[in-house]
C-alpha cells in the first residue's frame, strides 16, 4: 500500500508539472496573477509529492519488500542499511526518480529565493523548469517505473551490484546529479531572460551562486568517481577517459568556461550571446550525458548503468530541449549585440576570450573522442575505441594552454595592457619558470609533458603569490597592520577575487599530482608464490601467504604482503579476490599503503584455485594524493565564493503584490485581495515582464 501511495504521489506530481508549464503562460496571457501563483504552488507541491515517492521506495528497501521489482533487482536482506538506501540510485529507474527529486528541490528553492528579487522572470522560470520536470517524470512513470510490482514475490533480492557497495560510489551519483540538475537553474534563468526580453546582467547576477554550487557538486562527483575507480577497479588509475566519465566532464568544462566568461559581461557588458550560449550548452550537455549513460549505447566500466530501450525517449527529449533553447537564442540574437568593442587583444577580456576558446576546443576533443566510436560503429558496423593516446596527444596541449592563461587572466588589465604592464606583471614569473625548467632538466626530468606542465605551474604559482603579496602589502600599509592581517582585510574587501585565486591554487596542486602519479608511476604485473619478492622503486614487496576470508555476503582469497623500505618493514597489505555469493559477482579489492603523499598499491586480480600462486599487480603512485588534495582546495575556494555576501536588487514590481503570501493559508481572502487590486497592480507587473514597457 505504501508503494502505491508513493506511485500515486509521483503521478500527481506529473499532473502538477504540466500545470506548472501552463499556468504561468496563461497568467501572462490573461494578465491574471493568480495563475502565476498557481504555478508557484505547483512547484512546491511537486517537491512534496516526489519526496513522498522517494520515501515510499526507501520504506520498501528497509522492509525488504521484494514484490517491488526494482527493490528486488538492487537490494538484498544481508545488505547494511546504508547500502539498502543507496540501492535506490543503484539502477536505472531509481536514479531517474532521484534526478526528478533533485530537480523539484532546486526548482522550489530557486522560486522561493528569487520570488521577491526576480519577479519579472519567475513565470518563465517556473514554466521552463516544469518542462524539464515533466520530461523526466514521463520517462520515470511510463518507461522506467520504479514502483512496478512482480508476482510471485521472491524470497530475497538479487543484491546491489558489488561494485556499488562502497561509500564513494554511494555518494558519487547523487553529487553528479546535484551538479547536472543544478545547471538547470542558470539555464532556466537564461531562457527566462530570452523569453522576457530582460537581457541585461540581472540573470547573470541571480545565477552566480547557482552555477558555482552546480560546478562544485560536479567537481565533487567527478573526483569521488575517480577515487572509487582508483581503489575499487584495481587498475591503479583514477581517470581512464571512459565515455561515461567524459559525459560528466563535458558539462564541467563548459560550466568552467561560463564562470570565467560572465565576469567579462559583468564588468565590460560584453559576451552577452556567448554567455547565453555557454549556459545553454552546459545544461544541454548534462542532458546529453544522461542520454549517453542511461540509453545503453555506451559500453564502459559503468556498464551497470546501461539500459537499452529507453534511449529513444531521452534522445527525443534532448532534441526538443536543444531546439527550444538554441532556437530561442538564435531568434533573440539580434537584440543581444554588445555595445562595447574589444579595445585590444592584449587585455583581460581578450585573455578570457582565449580561455573560453581553449575550453571549447577541450570540449570538442572530448566530445569527438566519446562519440566518434559510436558513429563509426553505426556506419561501418565495427567497433573502434579511442583511448588515452588520443587524449594525451590532443587534449593535453590544450590543458597546458588553459593553465598558462590561468596565470595571466586575473592580473592583466582590462581594456588594454601596455608593454610596461606586461613587464611588471609577468617578468618575474617568466624568469622563475625558466629557472624551474633548468632545474627540472638538471634533476633528470625528460618527459615533455612533465617538463611543460611543471614549468607552467611555476609561472602561474609565482604570478598568484606575487598578487597575494601585493594585495596583502597594500592593505597592511593602509590599515597599519601586519601582512597576515592585511591579507585578511584584502579577503574581506574582495572575497570573490581571493576565493577564485584559492581555487586556482587547488588546480596547480592537482596538476602536480596528475603529472607525478601518471608519468612517474611504477608498475609491476607478475605471477607470485608465497616467499616471492618484487621491487617497486625504492620499495620492496614480499608475498607471505594466500588464505581464505569471508564477509557477510562474500567469500574471498586474501594475500598477505610485507612492504619494505630498504630492510625496514613499513607495512603489511591484504588485497583480496572477492566473490559475492548472492549476485555471483567477482571483484578485486585493493590494498593501499600511504607513503609521502603517494601510494604503494597492490591487487591480486587472479588467484589459483589451490591458493599456491596469485597474479599480482603492484604500483607505486608518487604524489597521487595531491590530485584529491588539489580538488579539496578548489572546493574550499568555491565554497568561500558561494558564502560571500551579495546584494540582490529588486528588479521589478513584485508579483505577490497581486497575489499575497496569505494566499496559501487563506485562499479565499487572498483571492479577494487579488481580484480587488488586479486592475492596477497587475499592470505594474506586466510592465516589468514585458520588454519595452516602462518599469515601476
Amino acid at each position: 500500500m505504501i508503494i502505491e501511495l508513493g506511485h500515486f504521489a509521483v503521478i500527481t506530481a506529473l499532473v502538477l508539472a504540466v500545470l506548472g508549464i501552463v499556468s504561468p503562460i496563461v497568467g501572462l496571457k490573461r494578465r491574471d496573477a493568480v495563475w502565476v501563483e498557481v504555478g508557484r504552488q505547483a512547484v512546491t507541491l511537486n517537491f512534496v509529492l516526489i519526496s513522498v515517492g522517494m520515501l515510499a521506495m526507501i520504506y520498501a528497501y528497509l522492509t525488504h519488500d521484494y514484490s517491488v521489482k526494482y527493490v528486488y533487482a538492487t537490494s538484498n536482506t544481508k545488505l547494511s542499511i546504508f547500502y539498502k538506501i543507496a540501492g535506490l540510485w543503484g539502477g536505472h529507474e531509481g536514479s531517474l526518480l532521484l534526478w526528478a527529486w533533485v530537480l523539484a528541490l532546486f526548482c522550489m528553492m530557486a522560486v522561493h529565493i528569487h520570488w521577491k528579487t526576480q519577479p519579472a522572470v519567475m513565470p518563465y522560470l517556473i514554466s521552463i523548469e516544469s518542462v524539464v520536470l515533466t520530461g523526466f517524470l514521463l520517462l520515470t512513470l511510463f518507461l522506467s517505473n520504479p514502483f512496478e510490482r512482480i508476482f510471485p514475490v521472491p524470497a530475497d533480492g538479487k543484491d546491489l551490484n558489488p561494485l556499488l557497495q562502497d561509500p564513494a560510489m554511494v555518494l558519487h551519483p547523487p553529487f553528479l546529479y546535484l551538479g547536472y540538475v543544478g545547471l538547470s537553474i542558470p539555464f532556466s534563468f537564461a531562457m527566462a531572460a530570452l523569453f522576457s526580453g530582460r537581457l541585461g546582467e540581472e540573470w547573470i547576477k541571480a545565477t552566480q551562486k547557482w552555477t558555482l554550487a552546480a560546478w562544485l557538486f560536479l567537481t565533487i562527483g567527478i573526483l569521488m568517481g575517480g577515487y572509487w575507480a582508483y581503489y575499487e577497479l584495481g587498475w591503479g588509475g583514477y581517470w581512464g577517459w571512459d565515455p561515461v566519465e567524459n559525459a560528466a566532464f563535458m558539462p564541467w568544462l563548459v560550466a568552467t568556461a561560463f564562470l570565467h566568461s560572465v565576469m567579462v559581461q559583468e564588468t565590460r557588458k560584453m559576451f552577452k550571446v556567448w554567455n547565453l550560449f555557454l549556459i545553454i550548452l552546459a545544461f544541454s550537455l548534462s542532458l546529453i550525458g544522461t542520454f549517453l549513460v542511461r540509453s545503453g549505447i555506451l559500453s564502459s566500466v559503468h556498464s551497470f548503468a546501461t539500459d537499452p530501450g529507453r534511449g529513444l525517449f531521452i534522445l527525443g527529449f534532448v532534441a526538443f530541449m536543444l531546439l527550444l533553447s538554441f532556437g530561442t537564442l538564435i531568434l533573440r540574437s539580434a537584440k543581444l549585440k554588445s555595445q562595447i568593442e574589444m579595445d585590444s587583444v592584449i587585455s583581460r577580456e581578450a585573455v578570457f576570450l582565449f580561455n573560453n576558446l581553449f575550453f571549447l576546443v577541450a570540449l570538442i576533443t572530448v566530445f569527438v573522442g566519446t562519440l566518434y566510436p559510436l558513429l563509426v560503429e553505426a556506419l561501418q558496423f565495427k567497433k573502434v575505441s579511442v583511448g588515452p593516446p588520443y587524449y594525451n596527444t590532443v587534449f593535453m596541449p590544450v590543458a597546458l594552454g588553459l593553465v598558462f592563461l590561468m596565470g595571466i587572466g586575473p592580473y592583466i588589465p582590462w581594456r588594454k595592457a601596455s608593454a610596461q604592464n606586461l613587464k611588471d606583471l609577468f617578468l618575474m614569473p617568466s624568469l622563475v619558470a625558466l629557472g624551474g625548467l633548468v632545474f627540472f632538466l638538471a634533476v633528470g626530468i625528460r618527459h615533455s609533458y612533465a617538463l611543460a606542465g611543471l614549468t607552467v605551474v611555476c609561472f602561474v604559482a609565482v604570478a598568484i603569490f606575487r598578487d597575494f603579496a601585493k594585495i596583502s602589502s597594500f592593505w597592511a600599509k593602509r590599515e597599519q597592520v601586519g601582512r597576515l592581517q592585511g591579507f585578511l582585510t584584502a579577503y574581506k574587501k574582495n572575497p570573490r577575487r581571493l576565493s577564485g585565486i584559492l581555487t586556482h591554487i587547488g588546480v596547480l596542486v592537482m596538476i602536480i599530482g596528475i603529472i607525478f602519479s601518471t608519468i612517474y608511476q611504477t608498475e609491476k604485473i607478475l605471477i607470485m608464490k608465497p616467499g616471492d619478492e618484487v621491487g617497486l622503486g625504492s620499495y620492496r614487496l614480499k608475498l607471505i601467504r594466500l588464505y581464505g576470508a569471508q564477509g557477510v555476503n562474500w567469500e574471498a582469497q586474501e594475500g598477505l604482503f610485507n612492504v619494505y623500505k630498504g630492510e625496514a618493514l613499513i607495512a603489511q597489505l591484504r588485497p583480496q579476490k572477492r566473490f559475492y555469493t548472492v549476485s555471483q559477482t567477482p571483484t578485486t579489492e585493493t590494498a593501499i599503503h600511504q607513503v609521502l603523499m603517494g601510494h604503494v598499491f597492490v591487487t591480486i586480480p587472479e588467484v589459483s584455485p589451490d591458493g599456491t600462486w596469485a597474479r599480482v599487480r603492484a604500483l607505486h603512485n608518487p604524489l597521487v594524493l595531491w590530485v584529491w588534495y588539489g580538488g579539496g582546495i578548489m572546493g574550499i575556494g568555491v565554497i568561500l565564493n558561494i558564502l560571500r555576501k551579495t546584494r540582490l536588487k529588486v528588479t521589478a514590481a513584485r508579483p505577490q503584490a497581486a497575489a499575497p503570501e496569505g494566499a496559501v493559508s487563506l485562499p479565499r481572502q487572498a483571492r479577494e485581495e487579488v481580484l480587488q487590486h488586479r486592475s492596477n497592480r497587475w499592470q505594474s507587473f506586466l510592465n516589468a515582464v514585458r520588454p519595452g514597457r516602462k518599469e515601476v
